[in-house]
């Protein structure tokens, strides 16, 4: 699978475009506003699947909220690198992109945000600002173990999506941005690979220490 992503990677540092139906463009872009997948929440899904799709909806926002400070605290640290600036603000501007997504995805569907947001955005600049201060590979360690956790987490989301009974057309586009979202984090791992993420000082215990904190969070958003 990670082949698919250097590729990617590749051509985007060569400036050339990858091509790809974008999921998302339903909810950034003008034209396609008022749909009936973009503005209605599925009435005939069951209790248990209405609270899987809330759980799954406040969790991935709260996320995006946490990524983005993540790389906002990395950027205030690394900024003056030119080179690792540009790529922690590339990849910060596609969680910019996510959580305005997210954003709208909790509003069409009557979710809760979770309560922990301000929780989310302190933590995730912590994150962020820490690691960048113990070096670049410092934080692209942080950015492979937080990406594969939630590389995981939504290829889960996607399994239970699938379970959904509903012919309501904002499940298939839920499964479609979640899957460009997917992606995205993905490419983000792949990122920090190529950038020696594996050469941070304790590599292993901070990955470790740092995926255990990204699943803890999940479990507990759903619920908070």
């Amino acid at each position: 699978m990670l082949g698919r992503y250097v590729c990617r990677c590749s051509l985007r540092r060569q400036g050339l475009s990858v091509s790809r139906g974008l999921a998302s463009s339903a909810y950034t872009n003008p034209t396609k506003a008022g749909d009936e997948a973009t503005t209605t929440t599925p009435e005939d899904l069951t209790p248990h699947q209405r609270k899987l799709l809330e759980g799954a909806l406040r969790v991935d926002q709260a996320g995006e909220i946490a990524a983005n400070w993540i790389y906002h605290g990395q950027h205030v640290v690394l900024s003056r690198d030119r080179a690792t600036g540009e790529l922690i603000k590339e990849m910060w501007e596609q969680e910019k992109k996510h959580l305005a997504v997210m954003d709208k995805l909790q509003v069409q569907h009557n979710v809760r945000p979770t309560l922990l947001t301000d929780v989310a955005k302190v933590a995730g600049f912590g994150l962020g600002a820490v690691t960048a201060l113990m070096g670049k590979e410092a934080a692209m360690a942080c950015t492979e173990a937080v990406e594969t956790v939630i590389g995981e987490h939504y290829e889960d989301q996607l399994k239970e999506l699938d379970e959904m009974t509903t012919k309501h057309p904002s499940i298939p586009l839920l499964k479609g941005v979640i899957k460009e979202f997917k992606d995205d984090e993905l490419e983000h791992l792949d990122i920090a690979v190529e950038n020696h993420a594996q050469r941070a000082p304790a590599h292993a215990l901070l990955s470790a220490v740092v995926g255990a904190g990204c699943m803890v969070a999940i479990e507990i958003c759903k619920r908070v």
